[in-house]
């Protein structure tokens, strides 16, 4: 069964930047799924942050990381990225990559509950930003 590995977490002081990935296991490939990328703070609920269709060519942002996240993906290389820029503190979370297989995941994301769209999950990454 695919398994996403999750990778680039860590700590950064406000307006600096960090890059996660997202891998797919040996021996599958990420080319048919749309992946998002979630956060939750703590005691929060899952946020959408963006997701990207499987082609690649349709990305979505949730409002508040418009303009500062860019995410991406490289089939080829079966990995997703999140490049999150001009972080802030309340950028502060767990982030979690997540594959579906449904189009209407990417549009379901960004409203409560959307993330059960999202059939496979990473393991988490924590993000803290803070001065």
């Amino acid at each position: 069964q695919l398994q996403l590995v999750e990778s680039g977490g860590g700590s950064v002081q406000p307006g600096g930047s960090l890059r996660l990935s997202c891998s797919a296991s040996a021996g599958f490939t990420l080319d048919t799924y749309h992946i998002g990328w979630f956060r939750q703070g703590s005691g929060k609920d899952y946020e959408g942050v963006s997701c990207i269709m499987s082609s690649g060519d349709i990305t979505r942002y949730g409002d508040s990381v418009k303009g500062r996240f860019t995410i991406s993906r490289d089939n080829a290389k079966n990995t997703a990225y999140l490049q999150m820029n001009s972080l802030k503190p309340e950028d502060t979370g767990i982030y979690y990559c997540a594959a579906a297989t449904r189009q209407s995941g990417c549009i379901a994301a960004f409203i409560g509950g959307g993330h059960r769209y999202f059939d496979i999950w990473g393991q988490g990454s924590q993000v803290t930003v803070s001065s």
